[in-house]
């Protein structure tokens, strides 16, 4: 989840605008980046139980703490910090809770790699003396929904408000899912097209490498990505594939037509959300919203309004990979190499379009809609969704190795990929292998993953 934009209130005078907004991102290959983000669950050392907002073992009180011992300048509502910035990152919290990293814009996954791990220490440093772990997961293994606590946030509220409205398992991503996601650049409309498709034929091999969310208040769901599925019934307005993205013509005014059929939720004025939810953005723009009268949406409200589509791959100024279940150390370091490798490279991108460019809209729709439940061993083609993914690695670690970009010790950065290839050589999802210790070590209990996979 986003914190407020903070591009300029500038008038919008006419679509064209926000289609520049979006090429505005354009950048040369030097200046591409590398923007690393991952979610994680709190809870309690000795209950296992979610942290609440106040307290002395409160969110509240960590981030505080964070911001102090370490330097980060501190962004509130009102009197309650919700946010952290240091260096172009960013700490946020997730509706329950759930402590999120936004990297900083980087070269190279190995400073990716730092980056996170000084991130972890950081928390870690401070949650150990409060009682608190910290646990990388797509989906809360033990706690029901009503158990989760909410965080003071106004977006939060107006959500939680529309949410039951338009799905039966938005609540559910609010409070109980996490994820890692990478952003990456484009040079121009082309390469972010080619890279669009790519990534969006590929999100369900990415989700189906790092499904880890089979639990569900205690017992096994019968999916190996759960936090995938929520998304299918969540909101059908702004989540999926976007088949429009693979007809001729797509490109950013494209884009702009779709953000601006996707219903609003909020407007951040004064320091205040302003509850919008279901609301035409178009109106918003023509200043006819009777909650607004007269008033008009700028590139503020524009940017914001952006960040409340979730497709399965997002264009702002950069394209967000949305797929992947939060996870452990070497996974948050997995996915910005799986997919820098398939995309930052022209050989490997190439290799990639090929690989999927004649991949129908029910191919496309059959693999985003089957491997939530069957992850690799999912059927597709004359194989599975596993062959599927050895390719893909293929392709991207050749991509990383021509990126020759190297660390200290002269390694290149598919080292990050070896996690990714142990999964798909031993044809079990992390989901698989906690299904396997719960069925055995865990004697049927799900409590031991506080424990045995905490940060």
């Amino acid at each position: 989840m986003s914190i407020p934009s903070a591009v300029k209130s500038t008038p919008i005078r006419d679509r064209q605008q926000l289609t520049d907004y979006l090429a505005a991102g354009e950048k040369p290959r030097e200046a591409w980046r590398i923007g690393t983000e991952h979610e994680k669950f709190g809870f309690l050392t000795d209950t296992l139980r979610p942290p609440t907002f106040e307290g002395d073992r409160g969110i509240k009180l960590l981030l505080e703490t964070i911001a102090t011992r370490y330097g980060w300048d501190v962004a509130r509502e009102g009197e309650n910090p919700v946010a952290l910035s240091r260096d172009k990152a960013s700490i946020t919290l997730e509706p329950a809770g759930q402590l999120e990293l936004s990297g900083a814009p980087l070269e190279t996954i190995h400073q990716t790699c730092c980056e996170v791990n000084s991130h972890l220490e950081e928390v870690r440093s401070i949650a150990d003396g409060m009682g608190l772990g910290f646990l990388g997961m797509g989906f809360q293994p033990k706690w029901r929904r009503d158990e989760m606590p909410w965080m003071p946030k106004g977006r939060y509220k107006i959500m939680r408000e529309y949410m039951p409205k338009v799905g039966s398992l938005g609540l559910d991503m609010m409070t109980r899912t996490c994820t890692v996601q990478v952003n990456l650049d484009f040079s121009s409309e082309a390469d972010m097209i080619k890279k669009f498709r790519v990534s969006l034929a590929l999100q369900p091999i990415a989700t189906a490498l790092f499904a880890d969310s089979p639990f569900t208040e205690g017992r096994p769901n019968g999916y190996l990505s759960y936090r995938s599925h929520i998304w299918t019934d969540t909101d059908p307005h702004r989540t999926g594939m976007l088949d429009f993205v693979f007809a001729d013509g797509f490109g950013y005014e494209r884009y702009v037509d779709y953000i601006l059929d996707v219903p609003m939720y909020f407007s951040f004025q004064d320091g205040k959300y302003i509850d919008l939810a279901g609301q035409d953005f178009k109106k918003f723009m023509a200043g006819e919203l009777p909650m607004l009268p007269g008033a008009k949406a700028n590139m503020k409200d524009f940017a914001d309004h952006l960040t409340t589509a979730f497709p399965e791959v997002r264009l702002k100024q950069y394209l967000e990979m949305r797929g992947a279940d939060g996870g452990p150390w070497n996974r948050l370091c997995a996915l910005p190499a799986f997919w820098v490798g398939l995309l930052y490279d022209d050989e490997a991108l190439d290799a990639a379009w090929d690989l999927v460019k004649d991949f129908s809209r029910e191919e496309r729709h059959a693999l985003r809609d089957g491997v939530p439940k069957h992850a690799l061993k999912l059927p597709f083609r004359n194989g599975t969704v596993r062959d599927l993914a050895e390719e893909a690695l293929k392709i991207a670690g050749n991509g990383l190795r021509r990126r020759a970009r190297l660390n200290r010790n002269g390694a290149d950065e598919s080292i990050f990929l070896e996690p990714m290839i142990e999964i798909v050589q031993a044809n079990q999802t992390p989901a698989e292998r906690k299904l396997e210790l719960f069925h055995s070590a865990w004697n049927g209990s799900v409590d031991p993953v506080f424990r045995e996979f905490a940060y």
